[in-house]
């Protein structure tokens, strides 16, 4: 029988937040893969779980797949992880997964910690249904969609910026949709953790020295103008 390509969710910054079912299958697996193994060590080093470690990354995932698939295949289980939270979700492996699916191998899903989830719940932005985008493109073309399929939209939007290029996007939402309700959750879960609600204008105004990782929602159907 073919093993079982476990697909599990790890923290998204405080350690505590891995389920008691992660640990216990990376601590079964033959093998974990993980998107940079030296930020997967020090989870594994924290609960004294010693399974060997390969590096999967969007640069060698399609160099890796069969040998992977070929471990599967001969009955051992592994378990894809990324550096937080859940693989392919805005992070690599979706390659590693549709193979093993393709393959006829067993794709178990692990879950746990959800930056987009906990954003959303901690927003005080009604949440029954949102969209979530992942990171903003970085090309002008691609922007310039980005934002005609963000004003098109009538639920919250939920997504990910870097530090260096969220002050942009927020004004590019401004012009593009008006001065939207904002809650932005930075580094969640971590020592630092912060939260900025208000307007897009007012939060331009407290965002000078933008430092660490952003998850953004945004209320899309009610303008403050």
């Amino acid at each position: 029988m073919p093993g079982t390509l476990f697909v599990v969710a790890t923290p998204i910054g405080n350690l505590e937040d891995v389920t008691a079912r992660a640990l216990r299958v990376l601590g079964q697996v033959a093998l974990i893969a993980a998107e940079d193994t030296r930020r997967t060590h020090h989870l594994l080093s924290r609960y004294a779980i010693a399974t060997p470690t390969t590096s999967l990354h969007e640069h060698n995932e399609g160099r890796k797949l069969g040998a992977l698939i070929e471990r599967l295949q001969r009955g051992e289980h592994i378990a894809l992880v990324s550096d937080a939270g859940t693989p392919t979700i805005s992070d690599p492996g979706q390659r590693l997964i549709r193979a093993a699916i393709d393959a006829g191998i067993r794709v178990e899903p692990v879950p746990g910690a959800s930056a987009v989830v906990s954003a959303m719940a901690a927003s005080g932005i009604a949440g029954q249904s949102f969209t979530f985008l992942g990171f903003p493109p970085i090309r002008s073309k691609d922007r310039k969609i980005w934002f005609s399929d963000l004003a098109s939209t009538n639920r919250p939007v939920v997504f990910f910026e870097a530090p260096h290029r969220i002050r942009r996007t927020l004004r590019e939402i401004l012009e593009s949709i008006g001065d939207r309700r904002v809650s932005i959750g930075r580094e969640l879960t971590k020592v630092h953790e912060e939260f900025l609600r208000g307007t897009i204008s007012a939060i331009l105004e407290r965002l000078t020295e933008p430092v660490g990782e952003f998850t953004i929602v945004v209320e899309i159907g009610r303008s403050t103008d």
